[in-house]
């Protein structure tokens, strides 16, 4: 009988801790939308964004990528700063996935036409989490740009 306590008791001990462990794609999706709301603004071009991005670098459909975004919202809401996202991010990610989820904050900042100073200060805080040097950084944010406007 004690033993039975002693499994359950271990069973449930593991179930926090997993649910306690943030997932890389709700931390990437916080990112993502702590870009898209800077400006007090979610334009449908700029949501419309943030669910293609999701869906390309994890392979989701929209559905899956509703409910995180659903969760991260919450986890934003209640969040006091980048760190634990980032965090988890950084020990899960080499410095190439990193700088592809810094191009993709760029896309979202870039999604209603208009680059706001917030937008891009939160970018660079994000960046700075990841351990992005500067040079990188801005080779991200000028990527993005030629991209959207090959005339540059």
């Amino acid at each position: 009988m004690i033993s039975r306590i002693r499994v359950f008791i271990k069973n449930l001990q593991q179930e926090n801790v997993v649910g306690n462990v943030l997932s890389i794609e709700i931390a990437t999706a916080v990112l993502l939308f702590e870009v898209m709301r800077a400006d007090q603004e979610n334009s449908e071009t700029e949501i419309s964004k943030v669910i293609e991005l999701l869906q390309k670098q994890f392979k989701l459909n929209k559905n899956e990528v509703l409910e995180i975004l659903a969760a991260a919202e919450d986890e934003s809401f209640h969040a006091n700063d980048f760190y634990r996202f980032t965090n988890t991010i950084n020990n899960q990610f080499p410095l190439e996935e990193r700088i592809k989820i810094v191009e993709s904050l760029w896309l979202v900042a870039y999604a209603d036409g208009v680059l706001d100073a917030i937008e891009e200060h939160i970018i660079r805080r994000i960046a700075d989490l990841l351990h992005l040097r500067h040079s990188e950084y801005i080779q991200c944010k000028l990527k993005i740009q030629k991209q959207l406007n090959p005339k540059i």
